[in-house]
């Protein structure tokens, strides 16, 4: 009850900030509307001779098709906020079944927002789709004690797919080496932080530390070189923020505190994810 008393606004102060983030980049999916009618997605593919077709989307004539499209990726992003804003919630108030429903509806919610662009023959939607349906899983997984190491894994399996995802836009032979040392200095930071308290998942977050440098590493790597848009690397970020949470929450202090910044900033980082296929 003392926790409940001193986080009483946690909920709607954790969604504005949520509406902040996610809105403003959103933008980009009300200028899908001016985009050609045989390509709406704003990715490139690998070899691509003409990629400001699919990069600038406002410059390329209305489309009744996409117009439709990005109003019902916007009702999506709206479903998504009111099921964040029930999930913190239900975690204040320790009401397991609405966190359920919650949790799920918000995690469907992005991996259909994500799959309403994909289009079939282009590897790096396919392959942020997957990444997608993979953290909505982990998601899940992760609501009970006892699944928590499958949910880990198929966390670190989203990871995977979304360095797929950037090896298809560009080979990592291709990437920008120097951006990825402060990414792992702040990961080995993360880590010595965490170990004394991690006990037999020292190997298994390890592994995860790993892949979600590397992950962030490729989401910067493909904007810096216009490959991709801002919002796949402010997703990636703010997906590494939010594990932070987590880990702070799972294995040194649990406290709503950790959630209530955490999950909103999450949900963010996968609307940003998808918005990007």
């Amino acid at each position: 009850m003392a926790l409940r008393n001193r986080y009483p606004t946690f909920s709607c102060d954790a969604l504005w900030i949520f509406v902040f983030f996610v809105f403003q980049p959103s933008a980009d999916v009300v200028e899908t509307a001016y985009a050609d009618t045989t390509s709406c997605s704003p990715l490139p593919t690998r070899g691509t001779s003409s990629p400001s077709k699919f990069l600038n989307p406002a410059q390329r004539r209305t489309s009744p098709s996409c117009y439709h499209s990005a109003v019902v990726k916007l009702i999506l992003i709206s479903v998504i906020c009111g099921a964040v804003a029930s999930l913190l919630r239900a975690t204040r108030l320790d009401d397991r079944e609405a966190v359920v429903v919650s949790k799920t509806t918000a995690s469907l919610g992005f991996v259909i927002l994500g799959a309403l662009a994909w289009q079939s023959g282009n590897p790096i939607a396919t392959w942020l789709v997957a990444g997608l349906v993979l953290c909505a899983a982990g998601d899940v997984l992760l609501i009970w004690d006892r699944s928590f190491d499958f949910g880990l894994i198929s966390f670190l399996l989203g990871h995977v797919a979304y360095v797929a995802a950037f090896h298809a836009a560009a080979p990592i032979a291709d990437w920008t080496r120097w951006m990825l040392v402060p990414i792992a200095l702040a990961s080995a930071g993360a880590l010595a932080w965490m170990w004394p308290h991690l006990g037999r998942r020292r190997l298994s977050v390890s592994a995860y530390v790993v892949v979600i440098t590397i992950m962030v590493w490729g989401a910067l790597a493909v904007t810096t070189k216009a490959i991709m848009g801002w919002p796949i690397a402010i997703g990636a970020v703010l997906f590494y923020l939010s594990d932070l949470t987590v880990a702070r929450d799972r294995f040194v202090k649990s406290d709503f505190l950790n959630r209530a910044i955490g999950l909103p900033i999450y949900y963010a980082a996968q609307i940003l994810i998808a918005l990007s296929v």
